[in-house]
């Protein structure tokens, strides 16, 4: 198997192949993340991909997901995805899911036919780094997008029967706008209706250019009590049917994961009884990160 440079996946791909079929990130510009800083964005060849989906045959047999990998492939072609997609689906007939990472930006030039065939093709559950449904944090950030196109190409997924994870990093507008951005977060999850919210706690790369903010002190990063209490506001204002709340990331000092609506109280009541543990030095701190953003407390 190819695997070029670091090699992510989501906590909930642990047991699909991974399958590379791109290497690196083609936007690579977000303020935040030194991930691929140092890996060219290239695309795999397809001879190399059927060599590996056969080598995975061989070697693992039937196989029910296939997350694609590296940082972004939904950046390929609709032309490029539906012919890896075919060749997956020749190999492995049992396939159910062919997942990866996305961008909106990778939705913006595929036609809504486009994303209907590829659906058919079994691509599905695309993991979406939305990070913040606030307008300023986006550019911020550098993600490349705006709100409004987030709007627009999420409910062309879902339009095209494709589900999606969204990606919320809490921590995202800073100390000012922390609760802001809890709500702006709540209003456009509720509006694009993920099968799926994936929280993270905002971990800044060393090198990267919102870690030269921080060290300035032009961005403040928030408190640990502060991240706990933005996840709170965040939750409580969900208005979502049969989705899956998923605070597991490490760099998330409570953990809780459920479904909504039925788990909602159940995830209220264990961060607030989480919130009541942390003595007020540390709900008023920011400890030093570790591997992935964990709290090192």
């Amino acid at each position: 198997m190819h695997y070029t440079g670091p090699v992510f996946r989501p906590p909930f791909e642990a047991n699909s192949l991974l399958l590379q079929v791109t290497t690196g990130c083609s936007h690579n510009k977000c303020t935040f993340c030194t991930m691929y800083r140092d890996t060219c964005f290239q695309i795999s060849p397809m001879d190399e991909i059927e060599s590996d989906l056969q080598e995975a045959r061989d070697e693992y047999g039937p196989v029910s997901r296939i997350f694609l990998v590296n940082a972004d492939p939904f950046v390929l072609s609709a032309a490029q995805l539906k012919a890896i997609a075919e060749k997956i689906n020749a190999v492995f007939p049992e396939v159910e899911t062919i997942a990866m990472y996305a961008s909106v930006k990778n939705i913006i030039g595929k036609t809504d036919e486009e994303l209907k065939e590829l659906r058919n093709l079994k691509i599905n559950e695309l993991n979406i780094g939305i990070e913040s449904g606030m307008d300023e944090v986006l550019r911020h950030l550098n993600k490349g997008f705006t709100l409004e196109e987030a709007r627009t190409q999420l409910k062309r997924l879902r339009n095209a029967g494709i589900d999606f994870s969204a990606n919320i990093i809490l921590g995202a507008a800073g100390t000012e706008k922390s609760l802001e951005n809890a709500i702006a977060d709540s209003e456009l999850l509720n509006e694009v209706k993920p099968y799926l919210i994936f929280l993270a706690t905002l971990h800044v790369d060393p090198g990267s250019p919102l870690y030269d903010e921080m060290q300035a002190g032009t961005f403040r990063e928030n408190t640990l009590g502060q991240n706990i209490t933005e996840e709170l506001e965040l939750l409580k204002r969900l208005k979502l049917e049969g989705t899956a709340f998923f605070g597991l990331h490490t760099s998330n000092v409570i953990p809780v994961a459920g479904t909504l609506p039925k788990d909602r109280e159940k995830l209220i009541r264990t961060l607030e009884d989480g919130i009541s543990g942390i003595p007020k030095n540390l709900f008023d701190a920011r400890p030093k990160k570790g591997y992935e953003g964990r709290a090192i407390i």
